[in-house]
């Protein structure tokens, strides 16, 4: 349980930040939680390295639980537009969540007898991919408005250049590929801390 401890409370300091700092934007497509929830996929790699698939799957549905409060909570908040949490944020934010993180912990344990950083790096943007896919695709995609029928989508299907510069696409298309990445350059960036934080939990543990 005590190995459980640290892994728990980052997940869900990580949680719960990201739930607070998505209510501010960051530029034009992203938001200040961008930032913050790819660093879930840092905790969950390095409890896996550390200590296993099982602790790490444990970390994860911690995380799942946090987020799911915090969703439950965000719903009942009400803000210049209505609730700060839709019923479809939440369901999207909770389904990416679980399975791009499980996906995360599988695709690492396939891959930890190899080199060092190909476990944490292939499993993060993988994991990102469909997180970013899932989530974005159920809270935003006009195809799925049954859903939730109260919830007015129309904002973030309106047809714009992607990121201002590409081809025609809803606006949430634009929102999901500056949110992925994101997780791309994080991902590439968290290979140091890992190998610090690990280097360090398994010295102390030896």
């Amino acid at each position: 349980m005590t190995r459980l401890i640290p892994g728990i409370l980052a997940m869900a300091a990580i949680v719960v930040a990201s739930n607070i700092l998505v209510q501010f934007l960051f530029g034009q497509w992203l938001t200040w939680g961008a930032f913050t929830y790819p660093l879930a996929f840092l905790v969950t790699d390095v409890m896996n390295r550390v200590y296993g698939a099982g602790t790490a799957r444990k970390v994860v549905f911690a995380g799942f639980l946090t987020g799911v409060a915090c969703s439950v909570i965000g719903t009942q908040i009400t803000g210049e537009f209505g609730p700060l949490v839709t019923w479809r944020i939440a369901l999207g934010s909770g389904l990416a969540f679980l399975t791009a993180q499980l996906l995360d912990v599988a695709i690492f344990d396939r891959l930890r007898d190899g080199v060092w950083w190909r476990a944490p790096l292939v499993s993060t943007l993988i994991g990102s991919v469909v997180d970013t896919a899932l989530f974005f695709t159920i809270a935003f995609s006009s195809t799925l408005a049954w859903v939730e029928p109260a919830n007015d989508v129309a904002w973030a299907n309106e047809a714009i250049a992607l990121l201002g510069q590409g081809p025609v696409a809803p606006l949430w298309v634009s929102l999901a590929v500056a949110d992925w990445v994101v997780k791309l350059i994080l991902a590439l960036v968290a290979l140091i801390p890992f190998r610090l934080i690990v280097k360090q939990i398994t010295t102390r543990v030896a």
